[in-house]
């Protein structure tokens, strides 16, 4: 028995030691099979400029069946039909080039970074136009090598078949081809990207930029269309659009829209007309200014479930017309009328520059009635229209009556006879309203054609074309597109041409009147300086450089300039009936002696100081943080259309295809 217990000792201790993980040294690695070349197996991307790719590949993905299975692969399957066939197919090769990269005597080669560059720099604005964040393994900085590193360019074959396309074809093809517009209602978000894809299609003539936000956190955008975007240039008059400032009334916005595009295309395919009116123009367009309420109004929200802070519901009629907080945007602004109508009986009052008074900071003021009032502040806008339904027509201050009573009356500004002529400057230019005023007259009914005195149709206070001229250098009108805020989709395109010729007319409209230069001795541009017209009480100052524009009926007028030190110059100016352009009228003036009588002036100029002073009790900061805050809501409780897609395969949330996230 003992013998053979010794013999099993003896085996045992001559047989090799078993692998033990938790004793050091005793496992020996096995040999693993090296990576190596295999077939593309993955069906969208069998069309590579390779056949061979390697697994892992540089995402991880350890097997085809892996990457086939992922988020990545979904989108590169469906990105043509998600970007409407735009770029494609780029994106879906560019894609290709890392789920499944190229492989060579056993080794991965990484896609060039070059190329991923450059179809980013194509293609990003796709992806943002559906609110979708440029993908992460698309990131060129991270997965993407440059070219001394020893990279492959992945589009080699897109590029061969383009270069042969371009040398059968006989005929170049024009520069751009011209993009159609969609005369369909959009959302907000689709709105944003309309203007975003604008923006990118005729970078060199257009910007996009945001001015504030609304109560719950969306952007207040605004394109602008120039030969130098984002530039103020001297003598060249700026002009605006805004659309959508009761958000129910939504023709207003989607006429914009195709404004911008149409702007965009025509400028690209030559228009000598839309070249000159850009070339000559700095145009700001706004479609939504009240983003919220137009939200609610195509959503078809009830009215029981929005209401304001205190609890006041919507009438059904009206679902969307005011903001987040149910406030009316058109009665937010300072009543700087009721002012005029209390000064005018004083000795050289004044009805222009009017300072917001401090009172008006202690009510409640809307996030989209700051970001526009900061808005019309920093830039020397010299004409405006604001788009409504309700009538079809044209009104121009004063929107708030002198009627004692408050009841509607004819309540003309200094510069009544200049608000005529831009009234039916439009009305005139608008194939429905140009036949149906003629024909209708101007008594009120419950919607028809007339131009008309904003308070004698309906007074009201607070409104945004009164602060407009009463506070800055800015002309504005109101043009109502009709009777009905939500015209079927297939009366879109009919309202698109009745408005097309009236919205270029008016901007049009800018280089009316008188433009001119306001210098010292020295030639500097003198900013501030007053420019007034005899027998008109409402005068414009000189924006930064010196450079003015004032709007002004044909005839004979005695213009002034003053600024404070300096004496006067007048001059007296004759313009033509048919003159297509702004006169040119420019100033030197000269130092004042020191003893000379300047009371009148100085007091004038020393009101300035006063008109400077804006939100001084620092309401920005307030507004900012409740955009931010709803802004975060929002997006915690919205999702893009295409998400659910995505997240009906299971597993993790990609979030990493949101944009705000």
């Amino acid at each position: 028995m003992l013998l053979v217990l010794l013999q099993m000792l003896v085996l045992v201790c001559g047989a090799q030691p078993r692998c033990d993980p938790q004793i050091r040294g005793m496992c020996k690695p096995g040999v693993e099979e090296k990576p190596k070349c295999t077939d593309i197996l993955l069906s969208y991307c069998d069309d590579m400029p390779y056949t061979s790719t390697m697994f892992p590949n540089i995402l991880g993905h350890t097997t085809h069946k892996d990457a086939e299975t992922g988020v990545e692969y979904l989108l590169i399957s469906v990105v043509e039909s998600l970007l409407g066939g735009q770029c494609n197919p780029e994106i879906r090769m560019l894609g290709c080039s890392v789920l499944a990269p190229r492989c060579e005597g056993n080794k991965v080669l990484r896609p060039c970074r070059s190329s991923c560059e450059a179809v980013h720099k194509k293609c990003n604005h796709a992806f943002e136009r559906i609110e979708m964040a440029w993908p992460y393994f698309l990131d060129c900085d991270r997965f993407f090598v440059s070219e001394q590193e020893g990279c492959y360019d992945p589009l080699d074959g897109l590029k061969e078949q383009e270069d042969e396309g371009a040398q059968a074809m006989e005929v170049p093809e024009p520069e751009q081809a011209a993009e159609p517009i969609q005369f369909t209602y959009h959302s907000n978000s689709q709105m944003i990207g309309i203007l975003k894809k604008t923006e990118d299609r005729c970078s060199e003539i257009s910007r996009t930029y945001s001015i504030g936000r609304s109560t719950e956190g969306r952007e207040l955008l605004v394109i602008e269309f120039s030969n130098s975007p984002g530039e103020h240039q001297l003598l060249k008059p700026e002009m605006k659009f805004i659309g959508n400032m009761h958000g129910n009334e939504a023709l207003g916005g989607q006429l914009l829209i195709y404004l911008a595009q149409y702007l965009c295309s025509e400028y690209l395919q030559g228009n000598d007309h839309i070249q000159t009116l850009i070339n000559n123009t700095r145009i700001h367009i706004l479609p939504s200014m009240n983003p919220d309420g137009y939200e609610v109004a195509t959503s078809g929200v009830g009215d029981s479930n929005y209401s304001d802070e205190e609890g006041n519901r919507y009438d059904s009629r009206n679902i969307g017309r005011n903001n987040a907080q149910n406030i009316d945007l058109n009665r937010n602004f300072p009543d700087l009328t009721t002012i005029i109508y209390r000064r005018r009986r004083q000795k050289g009052f004044r009805t222009d520059h009017v300072p917001i008074p401090n009172n008006y900071w202690f009510g409640k003021v809307a996030p989209e009635t700051y970001a526009v009032m900061k808005w019309i502040r920093s830039i020397p806008f010299v004409l405006s229209a604001s788009f409504h339904v309700g009538n079809l027509m044209v009104s121009y201050p004063y929107d708030l009556s002198k009627h004692p009573r408050g009841e509607n009356m004819f309540s003309p500004t200094p510069d009544d006879k200049v608000f005529k002529l831009l009234a039916r400057t439009y009305a005139d230019s608008h194939k429905k309203m140009s036949k149906e005023i003629s024909q209708s007259g101007s008594s009120h009914a419950d919607c028809q054609s007339t131009v008309i005195n904003g308070a004698q149709w309906s007074s009201i206070a607070g409104g945004m074309q009164d602060f407009n001229y009463l506070h800055t250098n800015c002309f504005e009108v109101t043009v109502g597109l009709g009777c009905d805020k939500f015209p079927p989709e297939e009366e879109l395109f009919l309202s698109w041409q009745d408005n097309q010729e009236a919205l270029i007319t008016f901007i049009e409209a800018a280089h009316r009147g008188i433009k001119g230069m306001v210098k010292d001795e020295e030639g500097k541009g003198i900013k501030g300086a007053r420019i007034s017209i005899r027998g008109i009480r409402h005068d414009i100052t000189t924006a930064e450089n010196g450079d003015y524009w004032r709007l002004l009926t044909p005839g004979i007028h005695i213009v002034t300039a003053s600024a404070s030190g300096y004496t006067r110059a007048t001059k007296k100016v004759h313009l033509p009936a048919l003159m297509p352009t702004a006169g040119r009228v420019d100033f030197v003036l000269q130092k004042a002696p020191p003893d000379s009588d300047l009371q009148e002036g100085e007091n004038i100029f020393s009101s300035m100081s006063t008109y400077e002073r804006f939100d001084p009790y620092k309401q920005y900061t307030q507004y900012t943080m409740m955009a931010d805050l709803n802004q975060q809501r929002e997006e915690r409780a919205e999702k893009p259309w295409w998400w659910n897609y995505f997240v009906s395969i299971g597993g993790p949330a990609p979030t990493w295809l949101l944009k705000r996230h």
